[in-house]
């Protein structure tokens, strides 16, 4: 069994991770750390787990093989200078603090781009949710050398894609019967994206232009990307299934997709048309899910050496 432990495991992406992991056939759950919810069941923070018997800790257990980080952006890196563990004990974070390349031993955790890598990897900085989407848009593209000009996203998240602390632009008020763009151009997304299409496309030197929206819906993303593209549409179709014709999440379909074909899955549905010389690739994923959590898992399956769907395979509710 692998024993893990989650600090941050009050907010969204930690109490979707018990969600998955408390139905794991090789997981056993060592603590659940908090500083907010000290003491307290977890069931009265995440009400629908009343059927996990775990209290929140301020506590580090020890004996654990892997430890999940959901904290705060900021927060990890911190973190990991304040503490150490045994040589053997594996760390998958979920903040950006260790995604971008630098004096640190993170890898990239995006498997359908590093998946021989992570399996042999210690500390894995787990993607953004806006970056998985739209990497996962644009990989075979890269890899067949065929980023030729720039790239033009739009893509729009559901509101538990800015964590659970109250905001202005979070409370229901605001947020329902309305839309609204930020950080347009300036996502720090953009950086890991980038940092992987050049990995696969060294001669990549062209622009990523992304407006990010905020959508009146809870999880989800949808995001739409265009850029030219030579060949046809069948090339094109048939090249993103040989890319992800070994990665069990990720689909290539002929109907137009919508987010709640994917919600609270792991899946990740792409649809690929061609117009005049642009090509249009329409990727829906769940923020929490691919974007986050499941991603996650996925990753600790591949670092422990199980099938990458363990614990994933299924989706667990409908529309």
């Amino acid at each position: 069994m692998i024993r893990v432990g989650i600090f941050g495991a009050a907010g969204y992406t930690g109490g979707e991770l018990l969600r998955i992991l408390k139905n794991h056939s090789d997981v056993e759950i060592d603590f659940v750390h908090s500083q907010s919810q000290v003491d307290k069941l977890v069931s009265e923070v995440h009400q629908d787990l009343f059927d996990l018997d775990l209290r929140f800790t301020d506590q580090i257990g020890t004996q654990v093989d892997l430890i999940f980080l959901c904290m705060g952006h900021g927060r990890s890196a911190i973190f990991m200078r304040e503490h150490s563990f045994g040589e053997n004990v594996k760390v998958i974070d979920l903040s950006h603090d260790f995604r971008i390349k630098g004096s640190h031993d993170f890898v990239y955790g995006l498997p359908e781009l590093h998946e021989d890598i992570i399996r042999d990897a210690n500390y894995i900085a787990n993607p953004g949710c806006f970056a998985t989407g739209i990497q996962l848009a644009l990989l075979p593209l890269a890899h067949a050398q065929q980023i030729t000009d720039d790239i033009h996203v739009t893509a729009m998240t559901g509101s538990t894609g800015a964590g659970q602390k109250p905001s202005a632009t979070g409370h229901f008020s605001w947020r329902n019967n309305n839309i609204s763009i930020y950080k347009a151009f300036s996502h720090q997304h953009l950086a890991e994206i980038n940092q992987s299409l050049v990995e696969l496309q060294p001669s990549f030197n062209t622009s990523l232009h992304f407006i990010p929206m905020r959508g009146n819906f809870t999880r989800g993303i949808l995001a739409s990307a265009y850029t030219p593209f030579k060949n046809s549409e069948e090339e094109a179709i048939h090249m993103y299934q040989s890319y992800y014709a070994d990665h069990p999440f990720v689909h290539i379909t002929d109907t137009n997709p919508n987010v709640k074909q994917i919600i609270n899955s792991n899946f990740v549905l792409l649809h690929l048309r061609k117009y005049g010389d642009q090509l249009h690739i329409i990727s829906i994923s769940d923020n929490l899910i691919k974007g986050a959590a499941g991603q996650a898992v996925q990753n600790m399956n591949l670092m422990f050496g199980l099938s990458e769907k363990t614990g994933l395979a299924l989706k667990t509710v409908g529309f």
